[in-house]
């Protein structure tokens, strides 16, 4: 891994709900992306076209890289990414409405499996200072 700072970058403003709210957490790329990607790595999370403006939404730790077949997604590989979709057939025409591009069962794609890193949360905070209940 390069050194700076990582940004996972989502172009729709549909999903900042879905990311805030917890329901999307992960993103399935076109390509090979297990260069640009690695398990501990932590990214801003952010919403905006390239070239403009964009939100950071949270700052979150890679979970998981995992590159296979577009056929080969499992059903928890796209709710995951999106959870208005359970079938392969509609995450291979999503991408393709996001790539530009036709998308066949065949394309190599990279499932990124992220989680919201939740700054100085008080229970944690808590818990690690002996405070307000049981004790490790």
């Amino acid at each position: 891994m390069r050194g700076g700072t990582y940004v996972l970058n989502f172009y729709s403003a549909v999903f900042i709900d879905q990311l805030k709210r917890g329901r999307k957490t992960a993103t399935i790329r076109l390509g090979d992306k297990s260069n640009k990607y690695e398990r501990g790595q932590v990214v801003w999370v952010t919403v905006g076209f390239r070239h403009s403006q964009r939100e950071k939404i949270f700052t979150a730790v890679i979970d998981d890289v995992e590159v296979k077949r577009a056929g080969d997604l499992s059903r928890r590989d796209i709710e995951h990414d999106n959870p208005e979709f359970r079938r392969v057939d509609e995450m291979v025409h999503f991408l393709e409405q996001i790539y530009g591009r036709k998308v066949s069962m065949e394309d190599t794609v990279t499932v990124v499996r992220f989680s919201q890193i939740i700054e100085n949360p008080p229970e944690l905070r808590d818990r690690i200072h002996g405070l307000g209940g049981a004790q490790n």
